[in-house]
């Protein structure tokens, strides 16, 4: 492992970045974790970054010390107020236009999960704004470098090429390019792009607008949120119509794995966990098992190998072919927790599931943030049998809170986790188990697998701890990030230590004392197979 160490450096270099969500305040998924976790990260590498965010509600209601800084008659038919604030310690600016941002819903649908029909206006409104920011539109403050991210934030690079007007370099972070914001050619004028746009070299894709194709084109440096990932999307099977222009840019596209915060992944710390315990402490995180089964109940048995499963519930994260195994998995002792929420089908195929197998399997068929972080404290290992995975988070917190991950080989997956093979194990560096192609039969077997080894008590201790230990911090991704925008403002380099490591770091592990540690105390549980009263008032349990 390659490990970058630096001092923390004056904040002298500001970035913006323009983004559709950042936790904690708007969230969908990993994007919203990356756009709200890095910008910490990155001062401490001298980089002081500045969020443009659409006025959500959520938003608007969380700034704090907010002013004007900026009011625009008529942007793209819409009047807009630039705010500027702070929440948790998060430097913003938020582009309010009630018209197309005050909505209820997620960022891009309705409560009825349909998507909003002006989705492109509302996120090229949104990137005219970053464009505008980055051409020095704000008299007191401008960027040296602007990253967006997806394809709600692309056009920034496309309106700065066809503006033609001195602007800072752009990064585009590619999350996940199989979402691509393709509207219809005739929305070009109306997202006051000019005619030329829509050609081979610009916007134009398969007779369509491409949002996403803006940025792959026009950025100057592209980072997809993996090294695996960066080279699968330049592949004809995971390039999405996109991989002959993502070959030509090749020079320009690097892979950065993405980190977590660990403050607030931190099992001794995290208010979801039952039972706080540092984290490695195999032995602490026991009484949270017993816990969850009671929670969905699920008869409360130690040797029951219990599989986790927290994700967006659609074809791309693999669950389809989940549901088709169900009925040989729990031939075994095993039993399955499923918390998320997806597509119809997947839901309701789920559904009739759980009511077959009500000791066995046990759904929560929404979104819960409490019960993606308290299904990692508990459960043996976590599943993740995606088609493909940009880089994935639900990894990195298995990992962090000692669930063993069972993951497909594709992108991030496959830069994180070790498989335990027999000459992993020998070697002692195995956190989890591999399998390939994403089918039914190979996730079967790894399964299959993955309860062989949980039965080797001393073996499958040390695939947890062995997770435990995998640094998935930003310190050093966050580095490469602030690497690359100082070479693009032309500022001088980092100055670090870069050395070889044999061992997964030890870091966060040790950083506290386990004489700190609570004592654990026997847990009163509900009677096995009943649902805990509490869990059903509090609205987490489907």
């Amino acid at each position: 492992m390659t490990q970058t160490s630096v001092e923390m450096l004056p904040t002298n270099l500001n970035v913006l970045s323009v983004a559709s969500e950042m936790y904690p305040l708007i969230k969908t998924g990993g994007l919203g974790d990356v756009v709200g976790s890095l910008p910490g990260a990155l001062r401490t590498y001298g980089i002081k970054t500045h969020t443009l965010l659409p006025g959500y509600p959520s938003v608007m209601d969380a700034l704090e010390g907010r002013q004007i800084v900026k009011q625009f008659d008529n942007v793209l038919g819409y009047a807009v107020t630039i705010w500027e604030g702070v929440t948790k310690n998060r430097a913003l600016f938020v582009a309010d236009v009630p018209a197309l941002y005050n909505r209820a819903g997620n960022p891009y649908g309705s409560p009825t999960g349909q998507d909003w029909p002006d989705n492109g206006i509302r996120y090229a409104v949104l990137a005219r704004i970053g464009a505008f920011i980055a051409q020095g539109y704000l008299e007191h403050w401008r960027p040296a470098v602007v990253q967006t991210h997806d394809w709600h934030s692309a056009l920034v690079a496309a309106y700065l090429h066809y503006d033609a007007v001195e602007a800072p370099p752009v990064v585009h972070v590619i999350h996940n390019l199989a979402f691509q914001g393709i509207f219809p050619r005739n929305k070009l004028e109306e997202f006051g792009l000019p005619p030329h746009a829509f050609a081979l070299e610009g916007l134009e894709y398969h007779g369509q607008i491409s949002f996403l194709k803006g940025a792959l084109f026009f950025a100057n440096r592209l980072t997809a949120v993996s090294p695996t990932y960066a080279e699968e999307i330049q592949t004809p099977e995971h390039g999405m119509g996109l991989d002959g222009l993502l070959r030509t840019r090749s020079a320009a596209l690097n892979g950065i794995l993405n980190g977590l915060d660990l403050s607030e992944w931190d099992p001794m710390t995290d208010p979801a966990v039952t039972f706080p315990y540092a984290v490695g402490d195999i032995i602490g995180r026991r009484a949270n098992k017993r816990v969850l089964q009671a929670e969905f109940g699920l008869p409360q048995t130690t040797e029951t190998f219990l599989l986790g499963l927290v994700s967006r519930l659609t074809t791309q994260k693999g669950v389809d072919i989940l549901a088709e195994i169900v009925p040989r998995l729990f031939e075994w002792n095993i039993q399955l927790i499923i918390v998320g929420v997806g597509d119809r089908e997947i839901m309701r195929s789920l559904a009739e599931l759980q009511s077959r197998y009500p000791h066995q399997l046990a759904c929560h068929l929404h979104y819960s943030e409490t019960l993606g972080h308290k299904l990692h404290s508990a459960v043996d290992a976590s599943l993740i049998p995606s088609r493909f995975e940009p880089c994935g988070l639900t990894q990195l917190h298995a990992l962090r809170y000692g669930s063993v991950p069972i993951a497909a080989r594709v992108g991030g997956l496959s830069d994180t986790i070790v498989d335990a093979n027999s000459a992993a194990i020998a070697e002692g560096v195995a956190n989890g188990v591999l399998f390939a192609p994403t089918n039914s039969e190979t996730l079967l077997v790894a399964i299959r697998r993955a309860y062989a080894l949980f039965q080797q008590k001393s073996v499958w201790a040390r695939l947890q701890r062995n997770g435990a230990l995998h640094d998935v911090s930003w310190e050093g991704k966050a580095a490469e990030y602030a690497q690359l925008f100082r070479e693009l403002a032309g500022h001088s380099p980092l100055h670090h230590n870069t050395y070889a490591e044999i061992a997964p770091r030890r870091g966060d592990i040790l950083q506290r004392s386990f004489r700190a540690l609570r004592r654990i105390q026997p847990a009163r549980m509900p009677l096995g197979g009943q649902k805990s009263e509490s869990l059903k008032s509090t609205g987490t349990y489907a």
